[in-house]
């Protein structure tokens, strides 16, 4: 398959939402989600069940991140694969998860996959489906608890 200047420029701006998307989570900055998901996403985060809509993901990761202190989400290892206004994508993540006040205490770290399918929308890119599947878990995850 030959590239093409447009395909090379939307696999950029699909990873450049990946990374986005690290920085939003990791700043806490749950209400600007939108920059890279679709207002009816279809989403599963590893519970086997599928929710709808970006309030759902929102409430998700209020209900994780909130409670945390310092997080850093790692995503590599990116595939895209563009066809013309959709694309799917796969990157690693790995995230790693600090008790709030407590900079030297324990740790919870997350290993596993993003699966994006992606529409062009009069925005840009957004995701409208995400599968994350988690290879493994290591640390306290009462980190995460409320």
């Amino acid at each position: 398959m030959a590239l093409d200047i447009q395909t090379l420029a939307d696999e950029r701006d699909i990873i450049r939402g990946l990374g986005r998307f690290a920085r939003l989570l990791d700043q806490k900055r749950f209400a600007e989600i939108e920059l890279v998901f679709a207002k009816d996403v279809v989403f599963d985060y590893g519970s086997g069940a599928d929710d709808v809509g970006i309030e759902a993901l929102r409430a998700l990761f209020k209900k994780f991140l909130s409670s945390c202190g310092g997080t850093q989400h790692l995503i590599g290892s990116i595939l895209v694969d563009v066809d013309r206004d959709t694309a799917l994508s796969n990157a690693y993540v790995q995230a790693r998860h600090q008790r709030g006040n407590d900079p030297v205490g324990p740790v919870f770290d997350t290993s596993g996959e993003y699966r994006d399918r992606w529409e062009r929308k009069p925005e840009g890119w957004r995701i409208v489906r995400r599968d994350a599947v988690w290879f493994m878990h290591t640390g306290d995850p009462t980190i995460l608890a409320a």
